[in-house]
């Protein structure tokens, strides 16, 4: 093979390398972070500010909050809440997000 043969291999070599590297690279579109949606959902006034929602639950529920995940479910803003309760109890709370509202309460034994 001749030495520009060989130059144009290589060229096409290196385009499907770039071209295999873009197709499996980043989605074009990803999907927002919980953080993202929740300051998007608090800054448009849909939702409480979590610290207004974390001081009615810690009066509420007396525990220390372990884990707090934002979702939205079938259309509604939900507060995931995890505590460890003075009794020993962990406790999950699901808290609708624009009204504050405890929707389901999950308890179990540690």
């Amino acid at each position: 093979m001749t030495a520009p043969a060989i130059r144009h291999l290589r060229h096409l070599a290196l385009l499907g390398l770039l071209a295999g590297a873009l197709a499996v690279g980043a989605p074009l579109q990803a999907e927002p972070s919980d953080h993202d949606l929740a300051r998007q959902a608090l800054e448009q006034g849909q939702v409480l500010p979590l610290r207004t929602v974390l001081d009615k639950v810690e009066r509420d529920y007396q525990g220390q909050v372990l884990k707090i995940e934002f979702e939205h479910e079938d259309g509604r803003f939900i507060y995931e809440i995890r505590l460890l309760q003075h009794d020993g109890h962990l406790a999950k709370l699901e808290v609708d997000a624009t009204s504050g509202e405890v929707l389901k309460v999950k308890r179990k034994r540690r």
